[in-house]
């Protein structure tokens, strides 16, 4: 076998390896015979043609050679007859291309078919007859059928042989077409009176191994003396016809003469036998001469027909003539789009020239009629260019972006620039597959989020939410925390994000008095590789709810003391008694206060502000009021539902200092008492839990101690002001003085003796009286009990 490598490398868009390998093989070569290693010979790996997808494409429809990728070798497929597949063409050979992708490359291969003999001669007759006047000269030539031998090249027809030779012998002219035309001369008169009938075998031999043959009988008639034969007015006519001509039509008119009289000097025409079909296609009027397309003439097919045509007169003489047809062409072949290779799904982010599909465009016709240009539509961002002889590729002129187109159709069409144009096209679909170029992005550019207070830990407050261009996998998106840290504290503490659906949920209860607001940030990630995130801020707003009481600030609720406020008698209607103070630590109408007075020993003699607080006096003090006044004012808030607190507050209705301390003093008496005996019992109880015994006896002891103490005292009729909250200044400017008068005060120590103690100010009890209009008295204790020290002194301030 024969083989020729030719490689070219080009670049167009990308690399492409153009190469032409040649091999050479005989016909009727059984299925799977060895043609080429066409790995070994291109210089491919196997695992190229494996991983390139290597295969074949054939421009017709003959398809008689495989590529098996396996072991890298072309094998026969289907048994070649050469004959059928070239006819009298040679050399006969097979066109192929080999295509690889991933880079995208292709190969020719040619395929040469070389003859065998394995056809014989043959003549399309059986028989030849042949009428010959005695009177015909020594050298006449009589032109013989041709025998066909559908061999080519030394298989084909070689020679001719005459059997018996007595009065005939062969001739032989080489034409250009390379065929032998055949004579039969005259070598020895004839006598009709001897024989008027010869029977002649002519065969036809070839030159193939072993020899092949075919004979035909020739049957002469020797006729009477006809002395002149007819003679042609050209030796060679030449015509041209255009193909697809209706057929009837005259292709050339023919004509010979004969010098001879009556029925020898009538001239009859026909055409003889060819080693074509011209036989088939044209046809010859006996008499007129004129050649007439009887059949379908194509150029593709064939491009000149050669006829020959014989003139004889009844008297058995003849000529021949030879007669060219050429057939022109006409535009009767659209172009044949072949795909020959093409990449149904190319990434966004391929550079802009990249080659992603390769044609082959096959038009028949010649000339102009066979030039073609192809070009694709223009709402495409690609272009096509021609790469070689009858190749196109479709290349990238742009950079492409799924988000914004995901799939093209590609119209290809081809013109050729035959009058008229004829066209053809073909649309081919190219999926764009998705890079991850694209972050997701929020539907805010930030959040806010409200919240109330004292929610369930694991509340769902709201969901952000994230979109990617991408498709897939690259526009899943994930939501992640960001780490941060809100007073000290790690977000996470605070809230959750949902990696899936982005819904943030509380995780922990929160306060409004402690935290109002905070803020965080949210990523949102997609899937792709690398991953592409953004980041949006969230703030989340606790919402006050009512969950805090008033507090009352101002008069001071103790346990240890009674607070009273002094009222004079002589009061005038609107007499700012004390005020209120509240306040409340939620925020909103949650913490709007109102006052209202809940009880009171006499509810006709004092008003409470609704939203100041100020005890005032609603009519005239009278002698028959109450010295002591117990007033229950509640505070009440604007919740839903509302909250409230509630305050006592003592009046003290009287004109001078006396009446109020003999007034209240049984009830501080009781209220000191109960201290005291709350405090020892306490005491008992932490030393009842080291030693019982001890302890009991000590209590006892404390017990009959403070009896005898209380009895004192209860006897003394001393009176005792409970302590008050510091000076207390209203908003109106009626508050207490601030000047200072200080004066002493004798007490007993005994209440069976009449003699009083004087002592010098000092640090352990202070009662304090304010003789302003609003009365206050308060009274501070020290750290020393008024029980401990009998002759302390009690000295008196007046602000």
């Amino acid at each position: 076998m024969k083989r020729q490598v030719l490689l070219l490398i080009s670049l167009f868009g990308i690399i492409s390896v153009t190469g032409q390998v040649s091999y050479s093989i005989p016909e009727e070569l059984p299925k799977g015979s060895f043609v080429g290693d066409l790995a070994q010979d291109l210089g491919l790996d196997v695992k190229r043609l494996k991983s390139g997808k290597a295969r074949i494409y054939v421009a017709d429809s003959a398809d008689y050679i495989e590529l098996n990728r396996e072991k890298g070798v072309l094998l026969v497929k289907d048994k070649i007859d050469r004959e059928l597949l070239c006819a009298q063409t040679a050399p006969c050979a097979l066109h192929l291309q080999v295509i690889l992708e991933n880079p995208m490359e292709f190969y020719s291969i040619n395929v040469e078919i070389k003859d065998v003999n394995d056809n014989a001669p043959m003549f399309k007759r059986g028989e030849m007859q042949f009428r010959i006047s005695e009177s015909a000269v020594t050298g006449t030539a009589f032109l013989l059928e041709q025998a066909i031998d559908l061999d080519v090249g030394k298989n084909g027809l070689q020679s001719y042989m005459l059997k018996p030779t007595d009065n005939f012998a062969l001739k032989l002219h080489n034409q250009a077409d390379g065929s032998k035309m055949v004579e039969m001369v005259l070598q020895k008169p004839l006598d009709r009176e001897q024989q008027s009938n010869l029977l002649l075998e002519l065969t036809a031999v070839d030159g193939g191994e072993p020899q092949l043959s075919g004979a035909v009988q020739i049957h002469i008639t020797v006729l009477d003396s006809n002395d002149n034969a007819p003679v042609f007015t050209q030796r060679t006519y030449k015509s041209t016809l255009r193909e697809n001509s209706l057929s009837g039509m005259v292709v050339v008119t023919v004509s010979a003469t004969d010098l001879d009289e009556g029925s020898n000097g009538k001239i009859s025409y026909s055409v003889l036998n060819s080693v074509d079909d011209a036989s088939d296609i044209f046809d010859i009027h006996g008499e007129t001469g004129e050649v007439k397309l009887v059949g379908n003439a194509d150029f593709e097919k064939k491009r000149q027909y050669q006829i020959y045509v014989r003139a004889s007169d009844e008297g058995g003489l003849t000529d021949t003539t030879k007669i060219i047809v050429e057939i022109l062409d006409t535009n009767d072949n659209e172009p044949a789009i072949n795909v020959m290779s093409k990449s149904n799904v190319v990434a966004e982010n391929i550079k802009p020239g990249t080659v992603v599909t390769i044609v082959n465009i096959q038009d028949l016709d010649a000339g102009e009629n066979g030039k073609v240009n192809c070009d694709i539509n223009k709402n495409v961002p690609f272009s096509v260019s021609s790469t070689s002889n009858n190749f196109f590729s479709i290349t990238t002129d742009s950079d492409l972006d799924r988000e914004r187109s995901s799939e093209y159709n590609i119209t290809v069409t081809c013109s050729d620039e035959g009058v008229p144009s004829l066209s053809s096209s073909v649309t081919l679909t190219l999926q764009i597959s998705d890079v991850n170029d694209n972050a997701p992005v929020f539907e805010r550019s930030s959040y806010e989020a409200y919240i109330v207070e004292n929610n369930t830990p694991g509340l769902s407050i709201f969901t952000v939410k994230a979109t990617d261009a991408d498709w897939n996998q690259n526009a899943r998106v994930s939501y992640i925390l960001e780490d941060s840290s809100i007073n000290g504290v790690p977000v996470s503490s605070y809230v959750s994000v949902s990696a899936d659906s982005g819904a943030i949920h509380a995780v922990r209860s929160f306060d409004f008095e402690q935290i109002k607001d905070f803020q965080f940030l949210v990523k949102a990630q997609d899937g792709g590789s690398p991953p592409l995130s953004s980041n949006v801020t969230v703030k989340i707003l606790i919402q006050d709810q009512n969950d805090n009481p008033p507090q009352v600030l101002y008069p001071v609720q103790t346990g240890g003391s009674v607070v009273a406020e002094m009222v004079p008698r002589s009061a005038d209607v609107g007499y700012l008694v004390t005020k209120v103070v509240a306040v409340d630590v939620d925020s909103g109408q949650n913490a709007w206060l109102s006052y209202k007075l809940q009880k009171a020993t006499d509810r006709a003699l004092f008003e409470v502000g609704l939203q100041n607080g100020e005890i005032r006096t609603v009519r005239q003090v009278t002698d028959k009021d109450a010295i002591k006044q117990r007033l229950a004012v509640i505070v009440e808030d604007n919740g839903q539902p509302s909250r409230s607190a509630t305050v006592i507050v003592n009046v003290a209705v009287a004109d001078s200092f006396p009446e109020v301390l003999s007034e209240f003093t049984d009830l501080i008496h009781d209220k000191e008492y109960n201290d005291n005996l709350t405090f020892y019992l306490v005491l008992a109880l932490a030393v009842v839990s080291f030693l019982f015994i001890t302890c009991v006896v000590v209590i006892i002891s404390v017990k009959i101690y403070r009896w005898r103490q209380s009895r004192i005292l209860y006897q003394s009729n001393l009176p005792v002001i409970p302590y008050y909250p510091p000076r207390y200044s209203d908003t109106l400017g009626t508050g207490t003085l601030q000047h200072v008068y200080n004066y002493e005060v004798c007490r007993t120590t005994d209440s069976r003796k009449s003699d009083c103690k004087f002592g010098r100010a000092g640090s352990q009890n202070v009662l304090i009286m304010d003789p302003s209009s609003t009365g206050t008295m308060q009274r501070i204790q020290s750290e020393k009990s008024i029980l401990d020290e009998p002759d302390s002194p009690i000295e008196v301030g007046l602000f």
